[in-house]
């Protein structure tokens, strides 16, 4: 199946300290996000970003939004239900029967998850809950007024590639969950899954993420 692909550029600052502070101008943003249905433009966009260290993957999403909202504040919420944006990565460029995912609200509520989808199928998924991925940092900034919000994660390696040499192909989505109350909602992609209903666990189509030295 033919997947986007996008080269990581590696970061030689160190550790990336003040995440919203961090010159993120320099990166490339990935292409527009898709509506997951059927490929076309998302009309509220979410521009993404991403970089990498020898420590962490950093990720960050811009999203357009005339109407930020959410209720949820526990950790492992279902934010999935309201707006929020994700990721989804595996190690590896095979289509993956496990993977990660991660999920930011605008209120910082995180939900993260170890997947198991041994048949690619959604009927046959299991998402661990109780899988926490220890010193994952988060950032969220709000700006209402302007109708835009911008979540940061950095992911230490060493909780998504554990007791192995750091691999330089993943596998990986990226997904909005965008829910205007007075309209319809949008549900968008890197990687668009042409699946109706509408569902993000579908792996064959990840995109290829190479991580880039020079």
């Amino acid at each position: 199946m033919n997947v986007p692909e996008w080269h990581v550029p590696y970061v030689t600052s160190g550790e990336i300290h003040d995440l919203l502070a961090w010159d993120w101008d320099a990166i490339p943003a990935l292409p527009p996000l898709r509506l997951v249905e059927d490929g076309a433009p998302a009309i509220q966009q979410t521009h993404c970003r991403l970089c990498w260290d020898e420590r962490a993957l950093y990720v960050r999403f811009d999203c357009e939004d005339r109407d930020i909202w959410s209720t949820w504040i526990n950790h492992d919420d279902p934010i999935y239900d309201e707006e929020a944006v994700e990721f989804f990565v595996s190690p590896g460029g095979e289509t993956p029967t496990q993977y990660y995912e991660f999920e930011i609200n605008p209120n910082a509520v995180v939900f993260d998850a170890l997947i198991d989808n041994p048949t690619t199928q959604r009927r046959d998924l299991h998402a661990d809950l109780a899988w926490d991925c220890q010193g994952l940092r988060v950032c969220v900034e709000r700006d209402d007024p302007n109708q835009r919000w911008v979540a940061i994660m950095a992911i230490p390696w060493a909780q998504i590639a554990p007791n192995q040499d750091l691999p330089r192909v993943w596998r990986a989505n990226f997904y909005r969950i965008e829910r205007p109350r007075d309209s319809t909602p949008e549900f968008s992609s890197w990687s668009p899954t042409y699946a109706t209903p509408i569902d993000f666990h579908r792996p064959e189509v990840f995109g290829r993420l190479v991580l880039r030295k020079h």
